[in-house]
């Protein structure tokens, strides 16, 4: 929990940290939702791109929390400190992921009122299956900030780029506005391989879509599961490795 309350307390004062949870969802929501109604879209289908503009902007906020456990270090030349403490790096990742759970569960009560008020989302799911929608998203989102996290310890300052851009390029490959099954090969394979495809699939499942697989929350949580143990291995080694060729005083100085 300490690491939570440390971007807590980071980021309570920062005028960018609310902008960055409330402003740019919102606007990533008008903008797709005008769209549809511009193109006098079916409520099915305006459902469908609706779902795909909260879903990444709540992997969005989630997934930076987690990258910020090395950036605000390396920002702040005190990597070296977190390091060498005691806490493993899991625990660090954790502790950050809890707070931008909070911070996109927010989001995303938000969004879904206001394409429910303004563009006639037709929310269907229910309460369960909104929870286990939600927590794939989570997942989702601490899988991409953990590869930001490790891209950091292996290619330094280089990698920074990544924790605003690997978000948007891999719901590419997710279907954030049109179903995977359309993409051309390997790229609908890849699509499949990415956990938040699935979730995804899931909730649109409500509004008469038919998922690629029969059970898609359980492939979804299935992937996510073995993605994870080997990233926070991988991170772990990682770590020791920023240690061993210096990398880590490099980030410090």
């Amino acid at each position: 929990m300490a690491f939570a309350y440390r971007n807590y307390a980071v980021t309570k004062n920062e005028f960018y940290a609310l902008f960055e949870m409330l402003f740019w969802p919102v606007v990533s929501l008008f903008t797709i939702g005008l769209l549809g109604e511009f193109l006098t879209l079916k409520s099915e289908e305006i459902s469908f791109i609706l779902i795909g503009v909260i879903a990444l902007s709540v992997i969005q906020i989630v997934q930076i929390d987690v990258t910020y456990v090395m950036l605000y270090d390396m920002w702040s030349m005190s990597l070296e400190y977190s390091v060498v403490s005691s806490a493993p790096f899991s625990k660090m990742v954790l502790g950050a992921w809890l707070f931008g759970v909070l911070r996109g569960f927010v989001a995303f009560v938000l969004l879904v009122i206001s394409s429910t008020e303004l563009f006639g989302l037709d929310y269907t799911l229910p309460v369960l299956g909104s929870a286990l929608f939600v927590i794939g998203i989570f997942l989702g989102a601490l899988i991409i900030g953990l590869v930001n996290c490790i891209f950091i310890l292996v290619f330094g300052r280089r990698a920074e780029i990544f924790a605003w851009t690997l978000a948007a390029i891999v719901m590419i490959f997710c279907g954030i506005y049109y179903p995977v099954e359309i993409l051309p090969e390997p790229f609908k394979t890849a699509g499949y391989l990415i956990p938040i495809t699935h979730f995804l699939e899931y909730f649109r499942s409500f509004y008469g879509y038919q998922p690629a697989f029969e059970n898609p929350l359980f492939v979804g949580f299935a992937e996510s599961l073995v993605y994870l143990a080997l990233l926070f291995y991988t991170a772990e080694m990682s770590l020791k490795r920023a240690r061993k060729t210096g990398l880590v005083l490099k980030l410090s100085g």
